[in-house]
């Protein structure tokens, strides 16, 4: 895989079909500027070219943030205008990883606030380090979020304790985020690369347009009524008996072996 360079991230492939994703822009704790976030997505539509990836992670440089937040630096003296766009932009990214064919697991290791909270819970689910922050504080600055994280942590965690966090700015520890959801675990930071990794390996096993699927149905089946959810359930399910994989996982299983997914 001949894996493009960015100036602010680190593309690496600790396993095969397993590539890592590290925003490194640690002395200004990992903060999403307009050129981070292109960078960011370029990153993601490349990596969704590549059938040889089966999961991406993403996490911070350094051991105090995953994504600080947005670069109050670069937003302090924008226009309406530029703020517009640049809300445009962010939410552009938020969708392409929520969107990403290939799963993405967040690895929060340390501040996830504003931008660095919406980006986590963009991601399909989120592994945590005891020492992780999350937050949406961006109220304390004059203006509410603007990559999508009041409508994705109303979703993720009931509107009764979005709505306490949204306006009071208030920031969680990683137990906390663990008990509301915002997190699906969390681990010594020593171990959280390593949990990662062991998620990682459990989704690459198995079948590619299975998984793809799979994610489908759990971020468009939440916001539909039951039937229409089940209907597109339906549809999909079908659609993988078209599949060799489907083939050799049901015969894997009958042979009492371990499938050989292809994606194919």
């Amino acid at each position: 895989m001949n894996q493009p360079t960015y100036k602010d991230l680190l593309l690496t492939q600790p396993e095969s079909g397993i590539c890592l994703l590290t925003v490194n822009r640690p002395n200004a704790l990992n903060s999403l500027n307009a050129e981070l976030i292109d960078q960011l997505l370029q990153a993601f539509v490349w990596l969704q070219k590549q059938k040889e990836v089966r999961v991406i992670l993403i996490t911070g440089a350094g051991k105090k943030a995953f994504i600080a937040g947005a670069d109050i630096s670069a937003m302090q003296e924008m226009s309406a205008l530029e703020a517009r766009q640049f809300s445009q932009q962010g939410m552009h990214l938020m969708h392409t990883i929520e969107n990403c064919t290939v799963p993405v697991i967040a690895l929060v290791n340390g501040y996830a606030l504003g931008g660095g909270c919406e980006l986590a819970m963009s991601c399909d689910f989120a592994l945590a380090s005891e020492n992780a922050v999350f937050g949406q504080p961006e109220v304390t600055l004059g203006v509410p979020p603007g990559f999508g994280g009041s409508q994705r942590l109303i979703r993720r965690v009931g509107r009764g304790i979005a709505t306490q966090l949204l306006l009071s700015g208030e920031q969680v520890g990683a137990q906390e985020a663990y008990r509301i959801g915002l997190c699906n675990q969390f681990y010594p930071q020593d171990e959280l690369l390593s949990a990662g990794l062991e998620q990682a390996r459990k989704i690459s096993r198995n079948a590619p347009r299975a998984v793809s699927f799979a994610k489908e149905l759990a971020n468009k089946g939440a916001d539909m009524d039951i039937k229409h959810g089940c209907q597109m359930e339906t549809e999909l399910f079908s659609l993988c008996f078209a599949t060799s994989d489907q083939k050799e996982g049901m015969r894997a299983f009958s042979e009492r072996r371990a499938a050989n997914f292809t994606g194919c």
